[in-house]
């Protein structure tokens, strides 16, 4: 029954309207997918880097709210021969080592994204001025545009 079941699933999906990945493959008309999802502009790019450098300064500060209350408390509970307070120190050092890792995290995507958006600036730039043809003549925008005619 149960195997039934399987191959009439199995033929559905086949036979139906196939979602999934395509490797060197243009999508159907009107679908989704293909080289156009893959477009980001310079403006979206510096929205997120300036998005992660925000989230990287409100972790800096509200992060870090409680790690000092926190510690005084774990010390004070140490002081006073009670296990909470060496358990209360492992999760203050636990915290202050992620809270740490995800503020570098912010900042590497912040730089990766700053990064990008200068190097692809230069490429473009590149792109556009040392453009030449098979004869070796510099392309202008204008002769280039003749080729696309």
């Amino acid at each position: 029954m149960a195997w039934d079941e399987w191959e009439r699933l199995k033929t559905e999906a086949v036979g139906g309207d196939e979602a999934g990945v395509r490797v060197n493959n243009a999508p159907p008309a009107g679908g989704g997918g293909g080289s156009s999802d893959l477009v980001v502009r310079s403006d979206e790019l510096g929205k997120l880097g300036d998005m992660a450098r925000d989230l990287r300064q409100r972790l800096s500060t509200g992060g870090d709210y409680a790690r000092p209350a926190t510690y005084d408390a774990a010390i004070e509970l140490i002081g006073d021969d009670l296990d909470l307070g060496s358990a209360l120190l492992e999760e203050h050092d636990a915290w202050n080592t992620k809270l740490t890792t995800l503020k570098e995290a912010c900042a590497h995507i912040s730089n990766h994204l700053d990064y990008s958006r200068g190097i692809h600036a230069e490429d473009e730039k590149k792109i556009a001025t040392d453009m030449r043809n098979a004869d070796g003549r510099k392309m202008t925008v204008s002769r280039i545009y003749d080729y696309i005619k």
